[in-house]
């Protein structure tokens, strides 16, 4: 394959290089033009429903998570681990449904291989975020039953900057005393254009609202003093990213051509790790009151042990390290021949590796750092490289391109937790999608084959035996959308998709511990293929001054994998003991049942619930609207809107998908006057009633945010822009459902804070 990166290269500084005389310095198109290029999905109109996030949204707002920086848009939500990682969610659809690209390829870190892993995503001077929920996906990534998020930062410029831009920035943070420095730099310096960018980022751990801390019930013979002391933050929430990206390129009639470098560090806490306080609490607490005095007699040794798995961490940092590097070959050469117009084409090397580490905090004595030496760290890696091209067949009737792409990936874990054996993933694609303006409709459509090989292997840890696997499979995806504009002001938009999926690495491979979810999970080599069956339904109404939005949908999802706690031993173990509860022959066959293996087996695996990766018809159903009017005001526009999403998912056998996100109501306000913006949005979440076995209601709340921003002209080239912003203004206690630590881990609290931008 380096046979291949060195001829891709040795093509494109030859292309380069013929057309530099063609290429003009002072090209008309500018930083802004660049945005629009960008866009993967332009001009398609499949797009429906789409939101693209201008980058300077971002850039005035808080610094976040990816996921927070979607979270208030319809149909998207987070699933969180403490303020570092936030997953998207996209119409109930999470891990390896929904895509992260970074301009326009995947994402390729290890986030899919924990719920506590961050994604691998540099919010620094981006241009925009783009959120498809629609069969625009199909081009772009295979197994998009959810959608894409696409994060374009334009490092390679695909025009040529006319101007000198050079932006220094400040922040600050009341919620987490955290402070944020960043660098950006764009020019063009002989021909060439040149972009870099350097940001980092330091934060303790988050406040919460007083009352957000949830106690175990206590257990008969504890000591007052022994109970949780109440904090007024999380431990283990703090995080620090540093990152930075360097890239060139040339433009010209011709196309460009360009390389880019990104690098991202990071260290943060984990704030919980397999304590045993989970969804099943209150089972085991049932289960030892059934038992009464002769049971917690007879498992007094084992209590003991809970209780100091219960406390194992204490006093320990656990933390993860992320290290990441990526190179970047990106160009597009014009043709203008009959049949193609362009290609587009790329390359892609990424290196990725997350360590998982304890640390004893100071103050302990030496008894304590023997116990946790036994901790050795846990290593995370993912290295992957991609080529891709885009053929452009475009002509005067309609818009057609192919895509081709290949990926090889090998993802490892090697440590303490090391709950899965090296694996390998090869996907050969090619796709098709056209559009096209009929007399009273335009159409869209797309199809994609994609080849697909993961390799791995499962060891039996009773026996030591390793089996091998190899799941080789086709999958065939392809969607259809037809609309119509029914008035200068109106239109209608419907779209069929059928979507297949080939089970991720994790869920074929997946055997052991796994702390962050507190659970033992297994996976399934013989799991098959998902089918997202989707119909939805769109309307758009704009005058102007008004405007509306809707879209209907229902996703039915055969062989949908979802992991799964295993119930049903707890529940058959009270029923078998109910009422043999006084009976001696209840005291021997406890003791032989339940004392010896499952009592060893929990000891060995800290209690950890276990869960198994399985398979089972789900669907999944809702909608979104919203509305909005905006007023005239002097010199300013003050726009009022109000939006609601909603989302129902059951298996075939009616129960509900676990960690779904509940309805949610968003309120906001935004006035723009000149050089002033002030934005003040409610979002109001409702309570979830509708759980998943083993689930625990979520609580409603709502979450109270503003911001200020203003930018000063100053005399000279140069200008200032402060935006004051908050967050959670009401200091609510909130928790989210979809997150496997929503009991541990609250929402932050109430946070208060300032940026400072100077560009010249």
């Amino acid at each position: 394959m380096k046979v291949h990166f060195y001829a891709l290269m040795a093509m494109s500084l030859i292309i380069t290089q013929i057309n530099a005389n063609e290429s003009s310095p002072e090209s008309t198109e500018n930083v802004e033009e660049v945005e629009v290029t960008a866009s993967i999905l332009n001009p398609s109109r499949i797009i429906n429903p789409l939101y693209v996030i201008d980058g300077s949204e971002i850039e005035d707002d808080a610094t976040t998570s990816l996921g927070e920086a979607v979270d208030s848009y319809l149909g998207v939500s987070i699933a969180d681990y403490g303020a570092a990682v936030g997953q998207p969610i996209i119409r109930g659809m999470s891990g390896p449904r929904v895509k992260i690209l970074k301009n326009g390829m995947v994402n390729r870190d290890v986030s899919g291989l924990g719920v506590d892993h961050l994604n691998d995503i540099d919010l620094n001077d981006i241009e925009q975020i783009e959120i498809v929920k629609g069969p625009s996906s199909l081009l772009y990534a295979n197994g998009t039953i959810g959608g894409i998020i696409n994060v374009v930062d334009n490092c390679i410029a695909e025009g040529n900057y006319d101007k000198q831009e050079f932006i220094a920035g400040l922040e600050t943070q009341s919620v987490n005393d955290g402070d944020v420095q960043h660098l950006n730099y764009k020019n063009n310096i002989a021909g060439f254009n040149v972009n870099f960018g350097y940001k980092n980022s330091e934060f303790g751990n988050f406040d919460i609202p007083d009352g957000a801390v949830m106690h175990d019930e206590d257990h008969e013979g504890h000591d007052e003093h022994e109970e949780e002391e109440e904090l007024s933050y999380i431990e283990n929430s703090d995080l620090e990213v540093e990152s930075t990206k360097f890239g060139i390129s040339r433009a010209g009639d011709w196309g460009y051509f360009g390389v880019s470098v990104d690098n991202l560090e990071s260290i943060y806490g984990i704030p919980y790790h397999g304590e045993h306080d989970d969804e099943h609490g209150d089972e085991h607490d049932d289960h030892d009151d059934d038992h009464g005095d002769d049971h917690d007699d007879d498992h007094a040794d084992d209590d003991h042990d809970d209780d100091d798995h219960g406390d194992e961490h204490e006093g320990e940092r656990i933390f993860s390290t992320t290290d990441s590097e990526s190179l970047t070959v990106k160009g597009l050469y014009n043709l203008n021949g009959n049949l193609v117009n362009s290609v587009t084409y790329n390359y892609r090397d990424t290196d990725y590796t997350l360590t998982e580490a304890h640390a004893e905090e100071e103050g302990h004595d030496e008894h304590e750092e023997e116990e946790h030496e036994e901790h050795a760290p846990t290593v995370f890696s993912n290295d992957a490289t991609e080529y891709g091209a885009i053929f452009d067949l475009s002509n005067d009737n309609f818009i057609q391109k192919i895509s081709l792409n290949f990926v090889d990936e090998d993802s490892s874990i090697v440590g303490e937790e090391a709950f899965m054996n090296p694996a390998n993933n090869e996907e050969f694609t090619i796709g098709y999608f056209m559009s096209a303006d009929l007399d009273n409709f335009y159409l869209d459509a797309g199809f994609r084959i994609d080849q697909i090989d993961r390799t791995g292997s499962v060891t039996d840890e009773d026996h030591g035996d390793i089996d091998y696997y190899s799941i080789d499979d086709d999958t065939n995806s392809f969607a259809l959308s037809l609309g119509r504009d029914l008035s200068d002001s109106l239109d209608v938009n419907f779209g069929f998709s059928s979507v297949e999926r080939l089970p991720s690495v994790i869920e074929l491979f997946m055997n052991g511990p796994h702390m962050a979810t507190g659970r033992l999970e297994t996976g399934n080599p013989n799991l098959n293929s998902e089918t997202s069956n989707n119909f939805d339904i769109t309307f758009n109404f704009d005058n102007g001054d008004f405007y509306a939005y809707a879209s209907f949908y229902i996703n039915d999802v055969d062989n949908y994998i979802t992991l799964m706690d295993e119930l049903d031993d707890h529940d058959d173990h009270d029923d078998d003991h109910g009422d043999e509860h006084g009976d001696d022959d209840h005291d021997d066959d406890h003791g032989d049942d339940h004392g010896d293996d499952d009592h060893d087996d929990h000891a060995e695996h800290a209690n950890l619930i276990h869960a198994d990766y399985v398979q089972e018809d789900a669907e999944f159903r809702g909608y979104e609207f919203e509305f909005g009017r905006t007023f005239s005001l002097g010199s300013g526009d003050l726009t009022l809107s109000f939006g609601r999403d909603d989302v129902n998912a059951e298996f075939s056998d009616g129960h509900n998908v676990p960690r779904i996100n509940p309805s949610r109501n968003i309120y906001s306000l935004s006035y723009v006057e000149n050089d002033w913006v002030f934005k003040l949005s409610l979002k109001d979440v409702e309570k979830q009633n509708d759980i998943g076995e083993g689930e625990s209601v979520t609580d409603s709340y709502q979450m109270l945010n503003t911001r200020l921003t203003k930018t000063f002209n100053l005399s000279g080239p140069g200008e200032l822009k402060v935006s004051i912003f908050g967050s959670n203004l009401l200091d609510e206690v909130a928790r989210n459902h979809s997150s496997f630590v929503k009991k541990q881990v609250p929402l932050a609290g109430r946070n208060y804070g300032a940026k400072f931008s100077y560009k010249f």
